[in-house]
């Protein structure tokens, strides 16, 4: 695909910024969960997919082009324009990480190890003969409701079924992506491929300085992800308090890169093969990239552009979706935690920031909350997941 010609040819730039959203976010899980497994076959669809995207960028910059005929049709687009490069970025930035895996570049086991937390998430199963998966769909299955897990993409003969959603059916010898908790991974795996899911044991070390490198990385990782769900949710409800949330978190990101790279370097003295760190250098590199990527997509938020009509209807058409709801008095979520009403598990949304409303704790975002996070009557949250997740998610809250 690197050496086809790409002419120009009328197509909807909603429609296309939505794919280059639905891409990038798959290009992540799939990159990280190729470190992870040390999967070849993974990390090669991950450079197929980016060869897909640097074909999408282009043709969204022509149309992009044909559109703009005047001043204010530059500054209207422009933001646009933004989230198609920030898409292009987070890209490059998965095929990188997805080369550690097919140069073997070198890695340390610890990080391997570290990931399935960081991943929340991702194993591989292939669905055996006999596996109640067999013949089934994903919607007649109802995973995310029952278990918090979904499938990002199966492998069924060589290729690749990326996005499945209810109406795709599962057959044996289909090789799965799973994701979802700990629990919830676990019982799925089992239940596809009839044996027991056993994560990694962390290996036994020494190095402390190795380990904190090692922390430091997943730390970007999750902030990374977090900043890209919060930048798309700052495009969507037009919202500079979630923008500059993105601009905390780029920050810190930045300030991890830092440390990483002073932990690595004292690292190297200790083991017996430093170019074995080269990994962990090629993963910080491009997971900082997305960090910054998540910046651009939320600048023309931060500047007081509005939100182009194309933006709003492709981030809400895309396969996974940011949802804002308002926690009503007497709802479900009315005085209870994330983990108590088993949000995920029940929904399949996962809650990425909640804004406080109550006067006797201020009115202060919440990013990343966890289980044991209060809701309250009055609150606002963020969640990601699908568009069915994201109604039953407004149900529990009583926002509808």
């Amino acid at each position: 695909m690197a050496g086809d010609d790409v002419a120009y040819e009328p197509v909807s730039v909603k429609s296309v910024v939505a794919e280059m959203k639905d891409t990038a976010e798959l290009l992540i899980d799939l990159s990280y969960s190729a470190v992870l497994l040390g999967n070849d076959e993974v990390a090669a669809e991950v450079l197929e997919l980016e060869e897909r995207m640097d074909v999408l960028q282009m043709r969204a910059r022509m149309s992009l082009l044909m559109a703009a005929r005047s001043p204010e049709d530059a500054e209207a687009l422009a933001p646009v324009l933004g989230m198609v490069s920030a898409a292009e970025k987070i890209s490059d930035a998965a095929g990188d990480i997805a080369k550690v895996v097919l140069e073997e570049v070198g890695l340390p086991e610890a990080m391997r190890t570290a990931l399935p937390e960081a991943v929340e998430t991702v194993v591989r199963a292939t669905v055996v003969e006999g596996s109640r998966f067999a013949g089934e769909t994903l919607g007649e299955l109802n995973l995310e409701t029952e278990t918090g897990v979904r499938a990002i993409a199966v492998r069924r003969a060589g290729e690749w079924l990326l996005n499945p959603d209810a109406e795709t059916a599962l057959r044996a010898d289909d090789v799965v992506l799973f994701r979802g908790p700990d629990d919830g991974v676990a019982a799925v795996h089992e239940a596809a491929t009839g044996h027991a899911y056993e994560p990694p044991e962390p290996p036994e070390s020494e190095l402390s300085d190795l380990e904190r490198a090692v922390d430091s990385i997943v730390l970007m990782k999750d902030m990374g992800e977090l900043a890209v769900d919060l930048a798309y949710g700052a495009v969507l409800f037009d919202s500079e308090e979630v923008a500059r949330e993105v601009v905390e978190l780029e920050a810190e990101v930045d300030a991890l890169q830092s440390r990483f790279e002073a932990w690595t370097l004292r690292a190297a003295s200790r083991v017996e093969d430093p170019v074995s760190l080269r990994g962990l250098v090629h993963l910080a590199r491009s997971t900082e990239v997305i960090s910054d990527a998540a910046l651009e997509i939320s600048e023309g938020v931060l500047r007081g552009l509005p939100t182009h009509p194309v933006v709003d209807e492709a981030v809400r058409e895309s396969d996974e979706i940011v949802c804002r709801v308002t926690v009503a008095p007497g709802s479900a979520l009315d005085g209870t935690t994330i983990g108590a009403q088993r949000i995920k598990a029940r929904t399949g949304m996962r809650v990425i920031a909640v804004r406080r409303t109550d006067e006797s704790e201020g009115r202060d975002w919440v990013v990343s909350p966890g289980a044991e996070t209060k809701l309250g009557a009055g609150d606002v949250v963020l969640a990601k997941g699908t568009r069915t997740g994201a109604d039953r998610f407004s149900e529990l809250a009583g926002d509808e």
